[in-house]
């Protein structure tokens, strides 16, 4: 029984409770969150730890007139279930249901949307002007994980917030406080919070007034200051003129709202450094956090993690960390990149067997792809993993960086397609489109297992060359792929998978396989089936398939898990047009709209690139070449 849960249907109900009842309401979260998570798996670790951050926030802050922006999103799922979000939060990820990160859209109290880290403080920063200038007197909190400081945006955004009322609040989830540092700083806090020091300390410097005396008693200040605070890394806000308090303990419920009304009222820049515990209040979550994360189906009282049916297949990111492991065997000079990625991508069997071959630069993906860049200037051959959504952060990088200097990267794009549950922020729609208006890059799309194997080995033999193998998220086809030798996949040459009649179907990554059963389906209900054609190499496409496919149909179609704007039907179509085709192309792809979340099977079919829509349109476009057939007969 939730007896203050059930109670909360928004923020302004907390906010006459007491510091008691605000740990009854934590333990309820908590509980609650488990409960839904057990069945409708989630990102739960962070935000177990980030549930007395939450409720301080709203507790304290006059939401939803006073923003708070989240960083990632992982760590809000006590935000929406505070936000009147409580009973569809059991849909929380599913289509139809909620978005799993904040979404403007979805609730006034989500100021900013989340999804990729390191926003919170630039968007933040942006949103405090603006009250500023509209003299609204709102207040604006950042919440940022100390895992998403590493991201370059985020020190930007700290660089430019010198003169910002912001509240910043670092929820660090890494490291733990020496009970005697923790004393210091508790001190430390009790003073420059307290508003007697704050409006004595003003009075000061207002007598003494602009002068080189001023000037000489505040560095001595800020040298003292730093001083306490360079063991926490205070140090390093302090001399970017943000004034730092903490740590703290961000899971004492006590301690968050006391530290949050003292700052409440402060003006100016400010960081509030919590300490957290990824998982707390879940035994099975604080002791194993990388798992914990996002951890699927489990039993929410003895934490055993549920078996998400009987897969025979490989996952792809298993593919591609055996690959590149045994690459590496074979030459010194192969090294794995990944921003923060190595257990999601597979490369955490390089990083156990070869450490000092493997490199994880944190959540900077901007940085993955120029140190890469550097690597490979330097004779090295690196495999730089990223999430197909989150390369699009270093599309500078790959072009000025990689591809202009006609550096040997190979990156490669996992999570690419319709990733499913995680939604718009993380569907990897946007490669096929977006690299390959770059000179001289290739863009493999394997359609399964023994494609990638292989496409990794011919990427590995390329030289000078920007080599993008993209491939989706979850499991493969079921090739035998470890059994299966190294062999080149010749650069920009595909293959035909089955003759047809009157229909072409050029098809890119595992989709070919979709295609190849719908057409199967048509032949065995009308006897014809259409031409399938695995395109293999977006680019350089294999131009004697598109010939071949213009020549003997009359009507083309593209599939493709990406979207149809640019991708495959794109360069289908340019190819077409410049050589005089007078048939149709049809894309099929993903539409020109966002996705929302669901399951990769749901999305799939609601974007036609699944069997059945397939059949269903190849079954359409056989009877109007019949009734054209045979109305041009008459």
């Amino acid at each position: 029984m939730r007896n203050l849960l059930d109670k909360i249907e928004s923020p302004a109900d907390i906010r006459h409770l007491s510091l008691n009842e605000l740990k009854e309401l934590c333990a309820e979260l908590r509980d609650y969150m488990i409960e839904c998570c057990s069945t409708n798996p989630g990102h739960l670790g962070s935000s177990l730890g980030a549930v007395e951050l939450v409720v301080g926030i709203h507790y304290v802050f006059n939401t939803p007139e006073d923003k708070v922006v989240f960083d990632v999103g992982h760590q809000a799922y006590a935000h929406k279930i505070l936000t009147g979000r409580k009973e569809i939060f059991r849909q929380n990820r599913k289509k139809d249901g909620i978005s799993g990160f904040p979404k403007r859209s979805e609730s006034i109290y989500d100021a900013f949307g989340a999804g990729h880290s390191s926003t919170s403080i630039s968007a933040a920063l942006g949103i405090a002007q603006a009250e500023k200038a509209r003299e609204t007197g709102n207040k604006t909190i950042a919440l940022i994980g100390d895992g998403a400081l590493s991201g370059g945006l985020a020190f930007e955004g700290l660089n430019n917030a010198s003169e910002a009322d912001l509240l910043m609040i670092i929820n660090d989830n890494n490291i733990s406080i020496d009970k005697n540092i923790g004393g210091i700083h508790e001190h430390l806090l009790n003073l420059t919070t307290h508003p007697t020091y704050n409006r004595l300390k003003d009075k000061v410097w207002n007598r003494i007034g602009e002068n080189p005396l001023r000037d000489k008693i505040q560095r001595a200040v800020v040298r003292l200051k730093s001083n306490l605070v360079s063991t926490s890394g205070g140090d390093l806000f302090e001399a970017l003129g943000l004034r730092y308090f903490g740590p703290v303990d961000g899971n004492d419920i006590v301690q968050v709202v006391g530290a949050l009304q003292k700052l409440k009222s402060l003006k100016g820049p400010r960081v509030l450094h919590t300490i957290t515990v990824k998982g707390k209040g879940y035994a099975p979550a604080e002791e194993d956090q990388t798992t914990w994360h996002a951890p699927g189906k489990f039993d929410p009282v003895d934490g055993k993690r549920l078996k998400n049916g009987d897969h025979k297949e490989s996952r792809y990111q298993d593919v591609f960390g055996q690959v590149l492991l045994e690459l590496a065997r074979l030459d010194r000079r192969v090294v794995g990149v990944t921003p923060a990625m190595a257990s999601g991508c597979g490369m955490n069997l390089l990083a156990r067997e070869m450490p000092e071959r493997f490199f994880d630069v944190g959540i900077a993906e901007e940085h993955a792809v120029t140190f890469s860049a550097g690597m490979a200037s330097a004779g090295m051959k690196p495999f730089c993993n990223i999430y197909s959504s989150f390369s699009q952060r270093a599309y500078d990088q790959i072009i000025h960086d990689v591809a202009l200097q006609h550096l040997g990267v190979v990156f490669c794009f996992d999570r690419a397609g319709l990733v499913g549950e995680d939604g718009a922020t993380h569907h990897g729609c946007y490669d096929m489109a977006a690299y390959r208006s770059i000179p001289g890059v290739v863009i493999g799309v394997p359609s399964d297992e023994i494609e990638l194997k292989r496409m990794m080995y011919t990427a590995y033999r390329s030289e000078n060359t920007p080599f993008i193998i993209r491939y989706p998220r979850g499991y493969g086809e079921g090739a035998q792929w470890r059994s299966a030798d190294f062999a080149e996949l010749p650069v920009g040459k595909g293959e035909k998978i089955c003759d047809g009649e009157g229909i072409a179907v050029i098809a890119a990554g595992p989709v070919v396989h979709r295609a190849v059963e719908a057409a199967e389906k048509c032949f065995r209900q009308t006897g014809e089936r259409p031409y399938i054609y695995n395109i293999r190499y977006i680019k350089p496409a294999d131009t004697s398939i598109l010939d071949e496919a213009m020549a003997k149909a009359g009507t083309i179609i593209t599939v493709e898990d990406g979207c149809v704007k640019g991708g495959l039907f794109g360069e289908v179509a340019e190819y077409a047009a410049q050589n005089g085709y007078d048939g149709k192309v049809i894309p099929v792809g993903i539409p020109d709209r966002f996705i929302s979340q669901g399951t990769q099977e749901e999305l799939r079919n609601e974007c036609g690139i699944d069997r059945e829509s397939l059949f269903q349109l190849f079954l359409r476009e056989i009877r109007k070449r019949k009734e054209k057939s045979f109305g041009d007969k008459e």
